[in-house]
Order: C-alpha cells, then structure tokens, then sequence
C-alpha cells in the first residue's frame, strides 16, 4: 500500500473546533462520496488534541504548534494514485476535495507527502 500524509493547519479565520467540524462532517462527507472514483482504499483523520497533556508534550521537546490534525488516505499500489488523472470522473472529484480544502486548511501551511508505513511495534 502507498499513503498520502497530509498535515493540516487550520486557516487563520476558524477556530480549530470549527475547523475539526468541518472537516469531519462535511469534507469527510465528500471523502466517502468520492472514495470508489479516487480509488480510495482507506481514510483516516487524526483530530489533534490542544489540551494539557499535548502542553506537556511540547513543553518537553521543545516543539513548534502542532497541526490541527493529520489526513491519512491509502491507496492499493502506487499505480492506483499515479493513474488517477487518466479519469476524467476522478479528476472533477479531485478537484471538488480541493476546492473544499480551501474553505478551511491553509493550504500554504499544511504539507502533503506520500510514503510506506514501516510497522515496528505492534500491538499482538
């Protein structure tokens, strides 16, 4: 399997509940909507949490703020992801996520990279 992580900053203008809400509720609607057409093999969003205990965290190793939340989305094999732009279907749907996207990440500040999971603990 091949995954996208996409690190989100809320944009500037929404608190980061009304940001987790929208991108819960409605953005993740849309996920759900497109996921056969965009080939998608799994989702997963990672709702940070600003409370004490990421206080404590960032306090210790000295970390810069945290992202509002972590966008995790998986496809089959690279080939899938490579070959979405051949779809014209796959295309407009790709381009509705993005133009959702707008509406609350700051996209300038919120980097997108693939990569493989290397798993070296596990729960058993």
């Amino acid at each position: 399997m091949i995954k996208i992580s996409f690190c989100l900053r809320r944009r500037s203008d929404l608190t980061h509940e009304e940001f987790l809400d929208y991108w819960k509720n409605k953005h993740g609607s849309l996920v759900q909507q497109h996921k056969g057409v965009l080939r998608i093999a799994r989702y997963i969003q990672f709702h940070g949490d600003f409370g004490p205990m990421t206080s404590k965290l960032i306090a210790f190793r000295s970390s810069p703020e945290p992202y509002d939340g972590i966008a995790e989305i998986w496809y089959e094999n690279l080939s899938a992801l490579e070959t979405l732009g051949q779809d014209p279907a796959a295309r407009a749907a790709s381009r509705l996520l993005s133009e959702d996207e707008k509406r609350f990440v700051d996209l300038k500040n919120s980097p997108i990279f693939t990569g493989e999971e290397i798993e070296l603990v596990s729960v058993q």
